[in-house]
């Protein structure tokens, strides 16, 4: 197994290694509409907006205010201007509860339907694109030339592109700390950013080969002629907690293409608190059990290649093999501690008799896949890093894949117990009163 992994790790690094960059697009031939989803983001979201509309001119911005307790609404209309209609391409969707506070993807659906009645009937759907944003994204100022190439956007089968993701504050420490908290923040910071940047991105771009590129929640970009098509007079978004792969998973069985690349980007926030990562990390893990409600879609689905019906399948079986793992990985450890304990001469002389290579062996192919991608993020993201450096990155990389093994098991909790609303995660500059949980 350690081998069968190993092989599947060396296949999706070299074409991330030997990536070239492609020629980009022209914008202006398609029609650019952001996404801002919002609730309680009066810390961030005055800039975000100021950055839209400032970086890119010419597209339109849609805040939606999910019932904000804080002065979100009022930020947003101040830069609306005069009367809120001051600028015309600055839009504000507000909803109230009952209605709102129901997840991200009934946001995103209000914004979807309040885009269509602003269009009106007769809209050109294929050159229009929706690029979701969270409060505190930066997309990178060339993202609508690098979606608009002709691979991407230029291409007519193609309905949505996931641009690769990147953390703003790597490198910066967290504030009002020292010591070893300034550390271990930074280390998370790093990991975050090693993870999106290196061993997500060479696994989408693995993807590329079976046609099963999945979506991002931020930095999201998708033509509205293929939000349409899956609509149903739902909207687009559907209720799984994880609603960017759900949404992934009814274009691919649409017919429609998905795109990647890393030639453009959005800058987010990492999270220095290992509390914080762990909720947001338990949310997304029990997303992905509720989409396994779709394994009979994508199966029966003749849009779909054999081998990427395999490899979604495989992704929404992640979960419940780390469960499973758990399980079954410490039986042999503790079996041998138990007969260490009761005939440690027969167990010693085992060891010493040749059995030290077999958990050398083991070791090595247990750690190699995780630590490889410190070298990798080093020479791809981050060069001027020294070699050693990037190994340590690479072996603190292997022990943060561990915590998926807890969040597997709080997601799993979470669904046992019914819990299947969706909670915020803090922003690094909102005070901890400020969290609010949806649990309904």
């Amino acid at each position: 197994m350690s081998v069968a992994f190993m092989t599947y790790v060396c296949l999706i690094v070299v074409p991330y290694l030997r990536y070239r960059r492609a020629a980009p697009g022209d914008p202006h031939r398609l029609e650019w509409h952001f996404f801002v989803p919002c609730r309680d983001e009066q810390a961030v979201i005055g800039d975000t907006v100021r950055y839209l509309r400032g970086t890119f001119t010419h597209a339109h911005v849609w805040v939606i205010d999910d019932d904000s307790a804080d002065g979100t609404v009022d930020v947003v209309r101040a830069l609306q201007g005069p009367r809120h209609g001051g600028d015309r391409l600055l839009h504000l969707v507000c909803r109230k509860r009952p209605n709102a506070r129901t997840g991200k993807g009934a946001a995103l659906n209000s914004a979807y339907r309040a885009l269509k009645n602003w269009m009106g009937k007769h809209a050109d759907t294929d050159r229009a694109v929706i690029v979701v944003v969270d409060a505190d994204g930066r997309p990178a100022a060339n993202c609508l030339s690098v979606c608009a190439a002709d691979h991407l956007f230029g291409d007519p089968t193609v309905g949505a592109v996931q641009v690769d993701v990147r953390m703003s504050n790597r490198g910066t420490p967290p504030p009002d700390t020292g010591g070893w908290r300034r550390r271990f923040g930074l280390a998370m910071v790093r990991m975050q950013d090693l993870e999106f940047r290196s061993a997500i991105a060479a696994i989408q771009m693995s993807r590329g080969k079976t046609g099963t590129i999945a979506m991002g929640g931020n930095g999201q970009f998708t033509r509205l002629s293929a939000l349409d098509s899956i609509a149903h007079g739902l909207g687009p978004w559907r209720g799984a907690l994880l609603e960017d792969f759900e949404l992934g998973v009814h274009l691919l069985t649409q017919g429609w293409k998905t795109g990647f690349t890393v030639d453009t980007h959005v800058d987010q926030e990492a999270l220095y608190s290992l509390r914080r990562f762990l909720a947001q990390r338990t949310r997304w893990g029990q997303g992905t059990m509720q989409c396994g409600r779709y394994i009979r879609r994508i199966f029966d689905s003749q849009h779909l290649s054999t081998l990427g019906a395999a490899e979604m399948l495989y992704y929404l079986a992640q979960p419940w093999m780390q469960l499973l793992g758990t399980l079954i990985y410490p039986i042999p450890f503790l079996l041998l501690g138990y007969r260490a304990a009761t005939d440690f001469s027969s167990v010693w002389t085992w060891f010493t008799d040749g059995a030290w290579l077999l958990f050398t062996v083991y070791g090595a192919f247990g750690l190699l896949p995780f630590v490889i991608w410190g070298p990798i993020y080093r020479r791809r993201c981050e060069p001027a890093k020294g070699f050693l450096r990037s190994i340590g990155y690479g072996l603190a990389y292997a022990l943060y894949i561990y915590t998926f093994y807890i969040t597997s098991w709080r997601a799993a909790l979470r669904m046992a117990q019914g819990r299947n609303g969706w909670t915020k995660t803090r922003r690094n500059k909102e005070l901890p009163s400020r969290i609010v949980a949806l649990d309904h």
